[in-house]
């Protein structure tokens, strides 16, 4: 029988009984590449050393038992995504029960059938390259967002908490925890556009002049080109951001002259984080604003610029509000103790 491809899922095969790894080697090793453990100790020595895709795992052994080699896998911070099913003949309710406890996703009584083995491996290691690639998008969003960090002269605590501002915004907008996480992942690319702003224009220290300003918003259309066109999902709701977190709500501002909830409303929450952060910290062209005078700021464009809805959530928001000025100062704060 050939090998598997030096590619194929590593899976950790752990058994006290040689012929009952034997067998999972039958199933198994004309698709995965498979190492194997004899005891507890020595399984949790392999899963450091080789880090496997997944592991099955039997219940009874002697010494280390598989619920407690389980519970130490999970406390690793390197293991703890690795999916443990349990292979066992321990097949009452309360066993189940207490294998999903030590945080296994799966549980298999013996006598091994193949086609159920081979369906639930298939199946979980599936579940792992679905978060896999969900954690790899989530973190291009981050790291196209770090990279117009770099050519702003605003920092990174900025990005940080207009992210956390608008996902406070969005829960008490009603959206769901999903949705507002979406938002706080999403939101550092609001200005990924200004990657393609000449830096003449992006760190002039004085007021743009109309030409400049023509310039300086055409990067809401870059930004909406870098992430692209998505119908749904992280990227989505990114596009929607960079595009429309200038748009006012009574139609004045750009680059679509959207008015009221024609402006998607992840556009509209980041707007009211955007400038409330804006308003709060040391730019070059101006002092900090003080809390009072921001929140007077947001009261005074209610209906104009933002959504009057949107502003009094926010400002019922505000001592969350501090809580995330107070996590994540600007440098010069932070050396003083100031927010």
């Amino acid at each position: 029988m050939p090998a598997p491809a030096s590619h194929a899922p590593l899976i950790l095969a752990v058994d006290d009984e040689a012929t009952n790894l034997h067998l999972l080697r039958q199933i198994l090793q004309a698709d995965y590449r498979l190492v194997f453990a004899k005891d507890g100790v020595r399984a949790l020595e392999l899963a450091q050393q080789q880090r496997p895709d997944l592991i099955l795992l039997d219940v009874m052994m002697p010494g280390v038992t598989g619920y407690a080699v389980c519970r130490q896998l999970k406390a690793l911070p390197a293991l703890k995504d690795v999916p443990v099913i349990f292979v066992t003949a321990l097949a009452d309710a309360d066993d189940e029960l207490e294998g999903f406890d030590a945080g296994a996703v799966d549980y298999i009584t013996k006598p091994v059938s193949a086609p159920i083995l081979k369906a639930r491996v298939r199946t979980h290691l599936s579940l792992v390259q679905v978060q896999q690639l969900k954690d790899t998008r989530l973190q291009i969003v981050q790291r196209l967002g770090l990279a117009a960090e770099y050519k702003d002269n605003e920092t990174g605590m900025h990005v940080i908490r207009m992210s956390h501002y608008s996902r406070l915004l969005a829960l008490a907008a009603g959206m769901t925890p999903q949705q507002a996480d979406d938002i706080l992942h999403a939101a550092p690319m609001h200005d990924v556009g200004k990657i393609g702003i000449p830096d003449a224009i992006l760190q002039k220290p004085g007021p743009l002049n109309p030409d400049e300003l023509k310039v300086m918003r055409d990067h809401v259309r870059i930004g909406g080109q870098i992430i692209g066109d998505h119908a749904d999902g992280l990227l989505a709701t990114a596009a929607r951001i960079a595009l429309t977190h200038h748009e006012k709500w009574d139609g004045s501002g750009y680059p679509a002259g959207l008015q009221g909830e024609a402006i998607p409303l992840e556009g509209r929450i980041a707007a009211i984080a955007d400038v409330f952060d804006a308003l709060t910290t040391v730019r070059p062209y101006k002092s900090a604003w003080s809390e009072a005078d921001a929140v007077a700021y947001l009261v005074d464009q209610r209906g104009r610029h933002f959504d009057p809805a949107l502003v009094d959530l926010f400002i019922g928001c505000l001592d969350d509000v501090r809580n995330v000025m107070r996590q994540w100062p600007e440098p010069e704060q932070a050396d003083t103790g100031a927010v």
